[in-house]
């Protein structure tokens, strides 16, 4: 398969996140403009004939008319409502058989539904955390769920809705986050055990994938004022500020953990059978063992040249990959799966 033409999908941010403001997080999965132009420049560098596809509600009629014209797809997008709403885009490409990178459509619903995606990796035996699903305030906490909690929308990604408030320590805590995540987000929230040790970031790229440089925050590092986890205000204020002193990429760990890291990372892939790309998010108790918290499929993957912590970026350039690299061998590893 010969790749001229580039269909490229993704979210534009016209409100950027807030984290006094919920409202404005409803798009902190989106890009700003320069984002957008930045990547489509890079992929032009690249040699790419490029057609931006904004992922809004006129992209089907903008792809079914443009199709003829596309070789492969740049999937970037995060569609728009709903708690599947990952899929939305995949879905249009695998019904017009338009090849395009990262996962399935199905897989894209299943990893921004992160109850959904627990119940796939328990029945694989992967380890994640306990959980409890809420759709209304009247809360009956399971015995085996002990605060402190960490409350989280089931089905955002980005942080949205995760901001200091939502580390909860009881039971009236924990009822008025539930509440605000019900109004705000339209969606159930879930609550699941905060684990304060340890936190890692793992690429993955290629079928079968190769793991890049784990990433570990360092939340010692942060401001007094911020909390040690990935909340809003952590990754849409101080990160967003080109704030990268906390992430050690390499992490300083020894053999035996990153064997486990690695070896629980490719279970993962496995298990949600995950394609071309992806990063994974999980924590450590205080003796080690690890467990899931997040599956980014695709990962975000900000130009340096407009945004410097974007993890995906982050650990291909500790190995040497520099950011038009990375787009193409993203696009060559899906490309070589069409054709086996």
């Amino acid at each position: 398969m010969k790749v001229k033409t580039l269909a490229f999908f993704y979210n534009v941010r016209r409100h950027y996140p807030d984290p006094s403001d919920p409202k404005t997080q409803l798009e902190v999965d989106f890009d700003d403009p320069p984002v957008i132009d930045s990547m489509i420049k890079h992929f032009e560098n690249l040699g790419y004939k490029v057609i931006p596809i904004e992922a809004n509600e006129q992209a089907y009629l903008n792809l079914y008319r443009d199709r003829n014209q596309i070789d492969f797809a740049f999937d970037y997008s995060f569609g728009l409502h709903g708690q599947f709403k990952y899929c939305h885009i995949p879905a249009m490409l695998e019904m017009l058989q338009i090849p395009f990178t990262s996962s399935s459509s199905f897989v894209r619903a299943l990893t921004l539904n992160k109850v959904k995606m627990k119940q796939i990796l328990l029945a694989n035996d992967v380890s994640t955390l306990p959980y409890q699903l809420f759709t209304s305030t009247n809360i009956e906490l399971r015995k085996e769920l002990k605060f402190p909690l960490i409350v989280k929308p089931v089905a955002q990604g980005s942080s949205a809705g995760i901001t200091k408030d939502s580390i909860v320590t009881d039971l009236n805590k924990l009822e008025k986050q539930v509440a605000l995540i019900l109004k705000t987000f339209k969606q159930p929230a879930f609550a699941e055990p905060f684990l304060k040790w340890r936190e890692f970031s793992v690429g993955m790229l290629g079928n079968p994938p190769r793991i890049l440089p784990i990433i570990q925050p360092d939340y010692s590092l942060l401001p007094k004022k911020y909390l040690p986890f990935d909340s809003i205000e952590v990754k849409w204020v101080y990160e967003d500020s080109s704030a990268t002193n906390h992430l050690v990429c390499p992490a300083k760990i020894d053999t035996q953990l990153k064997k486990k890291i690695e070896e629980i990372s490719l279970r993962t892939w496995e298990a949600l059978e995950i394609r071309d790309l992806c990063r994974i998010d999980m924590r450590t108790d205080n003796d080690d063992n690890l467990y899931i918290l997040d599956v980014n499929a695709p990962p975000g993957l900000l130009p340096p040249d407009v945004s410097e912590p974007s993890y995906f970026p982050i650990a291909c350039r500790a190995v040497g990959i520099d950011y038009e690299d990375m787009l193409q061998m993203i696009i060559d590893v899906a490309v070589e799966r069409y054709n086996t």
